[in-house]
């Protein structure tokens, strides 16, 4: 995923601009995963998330130990943005 790509999406979140609260820990994970569920990028996010291995925080509505579960599950997926992610067209 390039840089442009990265911005194009972020520019679109719900957390935009929100405090560092949404890579919680514990307890906080339900708030942070609440405001993922509306989130037009939610995909987007989660594909950046598990494509990359971020080990921290709540991402597409998932915690790090849910990403993790699917990693191990799913070991076979190369490219978690062309699974989540409809084709960009030209």
């Amino acid at each position: 995923m390039s840089l442009a790509e990265v911005d194009d999406w972020t520019l679109a979140a719900r957390c935009r601009g929100m405090q560092d609260d949404l890579f919680p820990d514990g307890a906080g994970q339900k708030r942070a995963r609440s405001i993922c569920w509306g989130c037009p990028v939610r995909c987007e996010c989660l594909a950046e998330a598990l494509d990359n291995r971020i080990e921290w925080g709540v991402w597409g509505g998932m915690t790090e130990r849910e990403r993790r579960q699917l990693l191990r599950q799913h070991t076979d997926v190369s490219s978690w943005k062309a699974v989540l992610l409809p084709p960009r067209r030209p």
